[in-house]
């Protein structure tokens, strides 16, 4: 049974967390929910839309070029993107991030061809790219020293956890769009409706964005005032970039085709990779949440790097164990 401390100490922990979720300002509100509505529409994309293409014919190298041209814009894109997002504005780049992002995934339905689908994901890896260097400067504008922590860490966390629901929604919609097409839950007809409607779905985040009211962020900044900054700090920069890049190139050679690997290796339907990824999709919201009261006992660095050595093992049962159980399990703790 828990000791009257152990009930003490979570009681205090609680009661700070409310604290600072309650210090959130307006515009952080908005931006929390539009966070919900794209990130519940992204889940289903993410889920669906490598099964979208090899149901149309398109071998697995294709998709992989697909899926590296996106990762591959968004990354070559972040400093013109942050440089457009001071020029326009907070406001104007989250929402032409998000109006780009949506019709991008309407344009990979209408119009399938492998060069259609190349663009596409040029498209949408800008879109991408602005919204997300957009979305640190805006939560930092529109947050205090206290509560900024959690303000980063409930916006992810609000996003893994709508993507639960869009993961889980995800693995029946194909189904449900089949069946009112009258056609199999595996063709690319069902594939594609399902895109439609969350291309459609994904125009709702947008909403709640056009009601953010301007903040005043100081003098704008020099055009290559970033890059003076990194050449004068790039010791700080190395350490911090390295080990991102060397996590993200292994994660990249794989995470996006997890999907594809549950599917072909272990022989599941849409249904059951949909609800694993939604169950995964929680955990990593769960775990973002309770990053901030765990980041100020054991401080930041330390659990980053706790954080990313847990998880190694688990990377490797994930992707060797012949038993799907096993890998779903590596999955979810992952």
């Amino acid at each position: 049974m828990p000791t009257r401390f152990t009930l003490r100490r979570t009681g205090a922990v609680l009661r700070l967390y409310g604290q600072r979720l309650s210090a959130f300002q307006p515009n952080a509100r908005l931006y929390l929910i539009s966070v919900v509505l794209s990130g519940a529409a992204m889940g289903v994309y993410r889920l669906l839309f490598n099964f979208y293409v090899l149901s149309r014919g398109l071998v697995q190298a294709i998709l992989g070029m697909l899926v590296t041209a996106s990762s591959l814009t968004a990354l070559i894109a972040a400093l013109p993107m942050g440089y457009l997002a001071d020029r326009l504005g907070r406001k104007p780049s989250l929402i032409l991030g998000y109006l780009l992002t949506a019709a991008t995934v309407a344009l990979v339905v209408l119009v399938p061809s492998v060069s259609v689908l190349l663009l596409a994901n040029v498209l949408m890896g800008l879109g991408q790219s602005l919204s997300g260097v957009t979305s640190g400067p805006f939560l930092m504008e529109n947050s205090g020293e206290e509560e900024r922590t959690y303000l980063f860490s409930f916006s992810s966390g609000l996003m893994m956890a709508s993507a639960f629901v869009g993961n889980w929604i995800g693995g029946y919609l194909p189904t449900w769009m089949g069946a009112l097409q009258g056609v199999s839950a595996t063709s690319s007809a069902a594939y594609g409706a399902s895109l439609l409607v969350i291309a459609f779905a994904s125009l709702g985040a947008t909403l709640p964005l056009t009601f953010l009211k301007p903040i005043q962020s100081g003098t704008p900044r020099s055009g290559f005032a970033s890059l003076g900054y990194i050449r004068q700090n790039i010791g700080l920069f190395s350490r911090l970039i390295v080990p991102m890049l060397a996590t993200s190139i292994g994660a990249g050679m794989f995470m996006p085709f997890m999907n594809v690997f549950f599917r072909q290796v272990h022989h599941q339907p849409d249904p059951v990779i949909g609800t694993l990824f939604a169950w995964g999709s929680l955990a990593m919201g769960a775990g973002l949440m309770i990053a901030p009261p765990l980041a100020e006992r054991y401080g930041k660095i330390e659990l980053v790097v706790i954080s990313q050595a847990v998880s190694i093992p688990f990377l490797a049962v994930l992707g060797f164990s012949p038993w799907f159980a096993v890998s779903a399990g590596a999955y979810f703790i992952r």
